[in-house]
């Protein structure tokens, strides 16, 4: 079962494109959204499993330099297109 998760980014001043174009590449990165508030990118991910979003935000996602701190939220009844 597909797990889609919400990844609240905020990043080091001057780094959200940086940021932006990093999670870009990343494959299960659905959607990446600069934003305006107290974040600065939302990233929008799919993935097998909640424990796999674990390890893709611990592995692939808190290394790219630039990002201060992240908030992860799981959909929970996500809408299908």
């Amino acid at each position: 079962m597909v797990t889609t998760a919400y990844i609240l980014i905020e990043t080091a001043a001057g780094k959200a494109s940086e940021v932006s174009d990093a999670l870009n590449a990343l494959p299960e990165v659905v959607t990446v959204d600069a934003v305006i508030g107290p974040y600065d990118i939302i990233a929008v991910t799919n993935t097998e499993g909640q424990n796999t979003v674990g390890d893709l935000v611990i592995s692939k996602v808190h290394v790219i330099a630039g990002i201060v701190r992240t908030v992860t939220c799981l959909a929970v009844n996500p809408s299908t297109e």
